[in-house]
This record gives C-alpha cells, sequence and structure tokens, in this order.
C-alpha cells in the first residue's frame, strides 16, 4: 500500500481534498470515541503478520494546517483502557483505522459499482479509505458527482448523488419555521410592470407638456413644439439617472425604424398632394439625389481633411472611411425634424412639398451610401476594386426603384382588397395599416428603401381605396393616422432627450464645432447652384427668399441619431464621438434653426400655405388647362409634363380604375360633384340619378304652389268685391 505525503494532499483538486478532510475528520471521531470493547473483539480477529505489515506501511494521517478544525491535540488524562505504553497506543490506532477501513470497503463492494480514479494509480488503499469514509459523513458535507476509488482500473462511472440525512429533531424545527401562507386580499408586485409603466408614464407626461404648451401663446409662438419634447425628455432622463436605477434606452435602431418611424411618413404619404409632388419632382430629386451625394462628399472630404492636419488631437482623428461613414449620416435632411417645424410655420405648399419631399427621397441615398461605406470599412481601403465601386452605384438604383415598387405594388392590393369590403366596413381601416406597414417590411426585408414604400404606397391607396371605403372609414383612417404620427413624434423627441443623458458621450470641440458648420455651409451652397440649375427648367422660378428657406430648413433628427446607433464599434473606434456630434447637430438644428425660423419666415415675408379648397371653377379651369397643355404639346411633338398625365389618366381610367374601385359610375359623379356643399349632395344626386320626378311628387308641388298664390290673392279679391 502506497504512502500519501503532503505533497500528495496539496495537488489534489479542491474536490478531492475536500473528501480527504472529511474521511481523515471521521477517523479521528471514531478513534476518539471508539470503545475498549469495541477494539478488542476487533483486534482478536487480524494476525499479528498482518498487523506488523499494516504498522510497516501505513503512516500517521497528516496535519493540514490550512483547514480549520478541531482536533485531538492531547489524550485525556484517565483512560478506560488496560494498556497505557505509547507503543501500545500507536498500534493500536493503526489496527483501529485498517479495522474501519476493511468493513467499510466490504459495505461499498456490495452497494456500488467499480470505479476508478481519474489520475490515481490503482491499488491504493489509502484513497479507498477516503472514499468510504466520505459516503458515510455525506450527511455532513455536500454531496459530490463523482467518487474516486482506485480498486478497477476501467472508466470511472457517475455515482448517484446521495441526499443529507436530517433528523428528527432537524425536520420539527423545519415544520415550525415553515408558515402556510393563506390567499390574500391584495398584493402589490410593481417589479412586474415597471419598465413599461415608466414608458407610460413619460408618454404621459409629454401629452401634459404638449397640452400646458399650446395653453401658453407664448411659448407657442417662440418655441417649436420639438423643442419643449427633447426638454421634457431630457429632464425626464436627468430624473432615472440620478435619482432611481431604472435603465431604460427605448430609442433602439429597431424601435425607432420599426415601430416609430412608419406611422409618420405614411400619414405624410397619404395625406400628401400628390399633383404638387409629381408637378414638382424633378427639383425634389435633384436636392434628394445630387444635394445629398454633394453633402457627403463636402463633408466628408472637409473633416477628413481638417482630421490630417491634426485638429481632432492623435487619439481621435477618424479614418478616411470612418468619416465617410459618418458624413452619410448626417447629410441628409431627416423627414420628422421637416414635418415637426414645417407644419407650424404654414409657407406655401411649392416650398414645403419641395423640402419635405426632398427629406422623404433622400432615404435612398441615405440607406445606399450608409451601408456602403460601413462594407467599404470592413473590406479595407486598400482592398477596394472597381466591382465594389459599381455594385454601390447600381444598388442606388435597385434600392431607390425598389422600394418604390413595392409600395406601389402593396397600394394596388390595398385597393383590390378594399373592393370587397362592402359589407364589412368596420376593418376597412386594418387593411390600410396593415398593408401599409406590410409594405415597409417588405422593402426592410430586401434591404431596400422602407421609406420610399411606405410613402408611395401611401400615395398609391390614396387615389383608389378613398373611392372603396365609407365616409367612417375615410374619417377614422384620417384621424387614427393623425394620432399615431402625432404620438410617434412626441415619443421620438422625448425619447431622444432621454437617451442623451448618459456617460458614454466623447466630446471633442473641434469636430463637434466643425461638423456644425460644414453642415450649414455646404447646405446653402448646394441649394444655391441647384436651384439655379432647377429654375431653367421650372415654369414657377425659385426665389431667393425661397432658397433661404429651403438651406435653413435642411434639419438633422432621429433618423441621424438611429443610423449613428447602428455603427460597430469593433470596426469604428470612434463611435462614442459621433453619437456625441450627431446629437450635437440634431440639438443646433432643432432648436437654433428651428426657434429662428419662423420669425425668420415673418420678416422675410414668404408666402403662407392657403388652406381653403379650389372652388368649382377653379377645378374646371384646370382641368381644362391640362387638356389644352396636353393637346398642345402633341400638336408641337413634345412629351412634356401634361402629355404624360394625359396619358397616365387615360390608362388608369380604362384599365386600372375599373379593376379596383367597386362602383366606377357612382364614383365618378361624386368627383363632379366634388365642392358642391354637403347638404346639398343628396339632392343632387337625386337630380343625376332621376333627372324627371313622378307625376304624383310634381302634382303635389303644383297644388302646393297655387294654394300659395291663392292665398296671397285673397286678401286683394277681397278688396275688389268692396269697391
Amino acid at each position: 500500500m502506497s504512502i500519501r505525503t503532503e505533497q500528495d494532499y496539496d495537488s489534489a483538486t479542491p474536490a478531492l481534498q475536500q473528501q480527504m478532510n472529511l474521511a481523515r475528520r471521521a477517523c479521528w471521531r471514531i478513534k476518539s470515541s471508539s470503545s475498549e470493547s469495541l477494539f478488542k473483539s476487533k483486534a482478536s480477529a487480524i494476525t499479528d503478520t498482518s498487523a506488523n505489515q499494516i504498522d510497516a506501511e501505513a503512516p500517521p494521517p497528516p496535519r493540514d494546517e490550512t483547514k480549520t478544525r478541531i482536533e485531538p491535540q492531547t489524550e485525556p488524562a484517565k483512560r478506560n483502557s488496560s494498556c497505557t505504553s505509547s507503543d501500545w497506543r500507536g498500534m493500536f490506532s493503526k489496527r483501529t483505522l485498517l479495522i474501519c477501513a476493511l468493513a467499510l470497503i466490504l459495505g461499498i463492494a456490495q452497494a456500488r459499482p467499480n470505479t476508478s480514479a481519474v489520475g490515481v494509480a490503482p491499488g491504493k488503499v489509502s484513497q479507498d479509505i477516503v472514499d468510504a469514509v466520505t459516503q458515510l459523513n455525506l450527511g455532513q458535507s455536500a454531496p459530490m458527482d463523482a467518487v474516486d476509488v482506485g480498486l478497477d482500473p476501467t472508466p470511472s462511472v457517475r455515482v448517484p448523488r446521495a441526499e443529507p440525512l436530517k433528523s428528527g429533531d432537524e425536520d420539527a424545527k423545519g415544520d415550525e419555521g415553515h408558515k402556510m401562507e393563506r390567499y390574500p386580499l391584495s398584493s402589490v408586485d410593481f417589479a412586474r410592470v415597471k419598465t413599461p409603466f415608466i414608458i407610460g408614464i413619460w408618454i404621459l407626461s409629454a401629452s401634459i407638456a404638449k397640452i400646458g404648451f399650446h395653453m401658453t401663446p407664448k411659448l407657442h409662438l417662440i418655441f417649436p413644439e420639438s423643442c419643449l419634447l427633447i426638454v421634457v425628455g431630457v429632464v425626464i432622463g436627468v430624473v432615472l439617472y440620478f435619482c432611481t436605477d431604472v435603465a431604460v434606452s427605448p430609442l433602439t435602431p429597431n424601435t425607432f425604424f420599426f415601430y416609430m418611424l412608419p406611422p409618420i411618413i405614411l400619414d405624410a404619404g397619404y395625406f400628401m398632394p400628390n399633383r404638387l409632388f409629381f408637378d414638382n419632382l424633378g427639383t425634389i430629386l435633384l436636392m434628394a439625389v445630387v444635394g445629398t451625394i454633394f453633402n457627403i462628399a463636402t463633408i466628408g472630404g472637409s473633416l477628413y481633411a481638417c482630421g490630417k492636419m491634426g485638429i481632432y488631437g492623435e487619439s481621435e482623428t477618424p479614418g478616411l472611411m470612418d468619416v465617410f461613414l459618418f458624413a452619410s449620416l448626417i447629410s441628409a435632411v431627416d423627414p420628422v425634424a421637416v414635418l415637426a417645424v414645417f407644419e407650424e410655420i404654414h409657407v406655401n405648399e411649392i416650398l414645403y412639398i419641395v423640402v419635405f419631399g426632398e427629406s422623404l427621397l433622400n432615404d435612398a441615398v441615405t440607406v445606399v451610401m450608409y451601408h456602403m461605406m460601413e462594407s467599404y470599412n470592413e473590406i479595407g481601403l486598400d482592398k477596394i476594386i472597381a466591382q465594389d465601386i459599381a455594385s454601390g452605384v447600381g444598388s442606388f438604383f435597385v434600392v431607390a426603384l425598389g422600394g418604390t415598387a413595392i409600395g406601389i405594388i402593396w397600394g394596388f392590393l390595398t385597393g383590390l382588397v378594399t373592393r370587397f369590403t362592402d359589407h364589412v366596413r368596420v376593418i376597412e381601416p386594418i387593411f390600410i395599416f396593415v398593408m401599409a406597414y406590410l409594405a415597409y417590411l417588405n422593402a426592410e426585408i430586401f434591404h431596400m428603401s422602407g421609406i420610399l414604400a411606405i410613402t408611395f404606397c401611401g400615395i398609391t391607396m390614396k387615389n383608389y381605396v378613398e373611392s372603396n371605403i365609407s365616409q367612417k372609414s375615410h374619417t377614422t383612417v384620417k384621424y387614427a393616422l393623425k394620432m399615431l404620427s402625432s404620438s410617434a413624434e412626441t415619443i421620438i423627441f422625448m425619447f431622444l432627450g432621454v437617451a442623451t443623458v448618459n456617460n458614454m458621450h466623447v466630446w471633442n470641440t473641434w469636430f463637434v464645432v466643425l461638423t456644425i458648420a460644414f453642415c450649414s455651409v455646404f447646405r446653402v451652397i448646394g441649394v444655391i447652384l441647384l436651384s439655379a440649375l432647377a429654375n431653367r427648367f421650372r415654369l414657377h422660378k425659385l426665389s431667393r427668399v425661397d432658397q433661404f428657406v429651403m438651406s435653413y430648413g435642411g434639419l438633422r433628427g432621429a433618423v441621424a441619431f438611429a443610423l449613428v446607433l447602428l455603427v460597430d464599434e469593433n470596426v469604428v473606434k470612434q463611435k462614442n464621438m459621433f453619437v456625441t456630434t450627431t446629437i450635437a447637430v440634431i440639438y443646433f438644428t432643432v432648436f437654433l434653426q428651428g426657434i429662428t425660423i419662423k420669425p425668420l419666415v415673418k420678416i422675410l415675408n414668404v408666402k403662407r400655405a392657403n388652406k381653403r379648397k379650389p372652388t368649382m371653377n377653379e377645378r374646371i379651369h384646370e382641368r381644362f388647362m391640362d387638356h389644352l397643355m396636353a393637346g398642345i404639346e402633341d400638336i408641337v411633338g413634345k412629351t412634356g409634363n401634361y402629355n404624360v398625365r394625359d396619358k397616365f389618366k387615360r390608362f388608369d381610367n380604362r384599365f386600372i380604375r375599373p379593376l379596383l374601385i367597386r362602383d366606377l359610375k357612382e364614383i365618378n359623379e361624386l368627383h363632379l360633384l366634388d365642392h358642391i356643399p354637403m347638404q346639398s349632395y343628396e339632392r343632387a344626386l337625386n337630380q343625376i340619378r332621376r333627372p324627371s320626378a313622378s307625376n304624383a311628387d310634381e302634382k303635389s308641388r303644383r297644388q302646393r304652389r297655387n294654394s300659395s298664390i291663392s292665398s296671397r290673392m285673397n286678401p286683394l279679391r277681397n278688396m275688389n268685391d268692396k269697391i
């Protein structure tokens, strides 16, 4: 039998060392508490030869100085033993240990299969003693997954866990400590609803703040609503950051792009003045595509040149692809911010549609440039080939045209579905909301422009769906969309303020100041150059005042903030600096430009919007001029806007509208009466459908007329009789 040393115990694993200590402790307890009669009866069964061999091989149990235990340091003064010599006591202790080990080994061999120790040579009885005694002391120690025994070299087998044994006294104490719970009358569980409850309180606070904001005329005339919401969000963020442990960041990119942005864009597209939009489509595309690319190139190049000059500091100078990635998300005009500000200043329709149309259509350029710069950054500037550049240019047309096509297809499908909802009017608004949202998600699936998809879906639905749904459904759609878009704007600006308060900002003064300056300067230069180009082909020229409002109205908002949060920090090391700079640019444009644009519009005497509907005479003359101009273009041989519109109207009335609209003849009659007052609708329809009244109705009207005439003539007849 091999001898264990102190090094063997020190090199053992923690679990094995715990078992060794428990085994030694159990043996020492048995040695100190066994009676003399038990020792004599067991010792008589062992031969003297075996005892001498064991005496030579088995050392006394080693001392473990690191463990806290109670060991018998000295023997009692008086022992009930017949042998008092030190030699007899040593031999007696060794024999006692051997007897206990043999008895336990026999019990283990009958109760469990053979196991082998991992990393221990077989045939070591000392390990058997440790394991056997450990099994007896399971009530005092934690249960082990496996026991290492050195009897058999076969692979180890996992031994079932033994539950700790409890005495009757412990069970009684456990029963007394456990109290039976009765059904409560009421209970409070705030932790379960903590996060949604706080978000609801935020929205309620913002709505109450909006009420108070509109009840104070001075604030309403000076500050735009978006500024107030951002301030409320910052206040709530400060309170949550310093006073509570709630860490809720609801303005994540997925939350913004999937839930907040679609209602705002659908409301804008559904109620957009289609004629104005398509009349100014050339100017809008020029500003959205060429203007955005111009801003990205100039802002990115200027920031990179300043970085090469060492203005930002050596440790915070971004690379070329990092700078252009940041420029691609900060250069685009934000549709949410434009809607929030321009709807309050009520500029004329042409100016509004040019700026808002640019903010919608530049989404395709922003998406393509952002993903292209992100991919180029991952590839590396040195590894970019001509194929990557050609793919980036081609992806712009795929993203823009693909998103537009998806939106138009879903708009046609919505018109086709609503054609058969005349018996279930209550679900008509559901189709409009859900199918427009599916158009947005469908475009996002294929990495196309979701904003263009939902915009053109709303424009298409406006032409066909409104002819199928009832007046009540139309009212429901109108106010539900306004409510959803207003709520989404409230949540976006408020959560933008909440997300500002954190400890992850990296402030670089030169980078922030230069970004704001370059965004403002190159926006003005781009608008002046592109307006001069557009005025060469426009009938209604863009004046200097209009160009100033277009330059000053290039606001940045939550779209840029959501895009900068998508940047991978492992690829772009300056992500936190970009986030801080984006927030600074948003605050500058929303607060400074948003507050000062209203008095500037008044000072410059910009033409305001006229909200009245055109009269019947104006509509007739407008259609007459459209047909006249289309005819003149045909005679001259020029294909212009009027000619294209006239051909599309003919194709639409011949093929598309009969397929998508339920009662086309009745709808045409209603369009003729579009500007007749509501109280005369029924009378006008009756006159159209029934040109001549029945004979009975005609006779009754004649009788009433004759009676009224006779009643008026009676006094005259009486006077003549008297005369």
